[in-house]
């Protein structure tokens, strides 16, 4: 896997047209952005500085990153509309080819689009695959010692790096302990997911079901099924007790 390994920190050319907009307006637009790990979750884009067409306003202020060296930080400027400290640069970064990229703050930005498509969250891991397979094997979550889900018809979600996710219709589950939450995330390769708590009568238990209703394109196979977190419940897959994992996302 090509680009620089040192400080932690993997770097590489994307392929895809890369832009951003704030208050509808351009920031960047390129042909040649770069993916990098800062964390060994997922990409952060780095995008050319020549590519960049909104306004970056010096803040004289900086960020020292072990690896990555001084980021100076930038007011990102458009037509009505001002990001504060949402760009930094690497001027002298020992990575030389951070040297003359600009990284915009992800979530500060209004939208991202993948050529194209709009992308959410993060930048899509070109090495993150996502595989979801219809099965006959029987899932059965239990919580506080009730069972609170048993399917046989489970769609078993693989995505790189996570733990299997078991996605069972919602007739088998025990909807009457569902509490709806008003909590979203969002996922680049799924799409937008809504929450419920569960009530056991023994405790209420935040966030620990969640439903894509309408997912993109490519996760339509788990469009209206509810999944349970593996990392909070006990899953017993064809009657053996599963291992709880340990993620990050918990």
């Amino acid at each position: 896997m090509a680009g620089d390994a040192r400080g932690k920190v993997r770097i590489e050319p994307g392929a895809k047209r890369v832009r951003a907009y704030l208050a509808g307006q351009l920031v960047a637009d390129t042909l040649h952005p770069f993916l990098v790990w800062e964390v060994p979750y997922y990409p952060a884009y780095y995008l050319p500085a020549a590519d960049v067409t909104a306004k970056l306003v010096p803040t004289g202020k900086t960020e020292y990153s072990p690896s990555r060296g001084d980021a100076e930080l930038y007011d990102v400027q458009v037509d009505g509309a001002v990001a504060q400290a949402a760009a930094r640069r690497y001027p002298d970064s020992p990575f030389e080819r951070l040297r003359d990229l600009v990284r915009f703050d992800w979530s500060a930005m209004d939208e991202w689009l993948e050529e194209d498509e709009p992308v959410y969250t993060h930048p899509r891991d070109p090495y993150t695959r996502v595989d979801i397979l219809a099965s006959s094997r029987r899932v059965r979550v239990e919580v506080d010692g009730v069972t609170v889900a048993d399917s046989v018809r489970p769609h078993i979600l693989f995505e790189t790096g996570l733990p299997p996710r078991y996605y069972l219709p919602l007739t088998d589950i025990r909807m009457d302990l569902l509490r709806p939450s008003s909590t979203q995330t969002h996922c680049p390769y799924k799409g937008t997911a809504s929450y419920w708590s569960l009530d056991t009568g023994r405790t209420i238990h935040p966030d620990i079901v969640w439903i894509y209703r309408t997912p993109l394109p490519e996760s339509q196979k788990v469009a209206g099924l509810a999944c349970f977190y593996n990392e909070k419940v006990d899953i017993y897959l064809d009657d053996e007790l599963t291992e709880r994992p340990r993620t990050h996302l918990t």
